[in-house]
């Protein structure tokens, strides 16, 4: 059975960093790519970035994703981080990984290309 498991979400204040991690299991981490996307209330769900297991990636949505957040992974662990710097109150959102099948190079943060979503974990940050 897939199964991605988004942990590390909760209420921080402004200026704050978070790290989350996206546990994967059921599928072969080897040949995936893992992004993570968010959806704030009220808009659409965006990618913010990826990274595939056979490629030294990762891959950012746009410049802006790129200052404060930062995707790495331990392949040991099948589990891929996003750490967020500086949180913003409009960094509030849930925040998803997925997963794309059969990846033997770069990945893109677009979310029509992923086969399977986790559940989210909700990110809430305070003024």
């Amino acid at each position: 059975e897939v199964q991605l498991v988004e942990s590390g979400g909760g209420l921080v204040q402004a200026g704050e960093s978070l790290r989350l991690s996206c546990a994967a299991s059921g599928f072969s981490f080897d040949d995936s790519a893992i992004g993570w996307f968010r959806q704030a209330p009220g808009k659409a769900r965006e990618g913010l970035a990826c990274k595939s297991s056979r490629d030294d990636g990762p891959y950012y949505a746009d410049p802006a994703v790129r200052g404060r957040f930062t995707i790495t992974s331990d392949n040991a662990k099948k589990t891929v981080y996003l750490h967020i710097t500086s949180l913003k109150p409009e960094d509030t959102a849930v925040y998803y990984c997925a997963v794309m099948y059969n990846v033997v190079g770069p990945c893109i943060p677009h979310q029509g290309l992923y086969d399977y979503w986790g559940q989210g974990t909700q990110v809430t940050v305070s003024s």
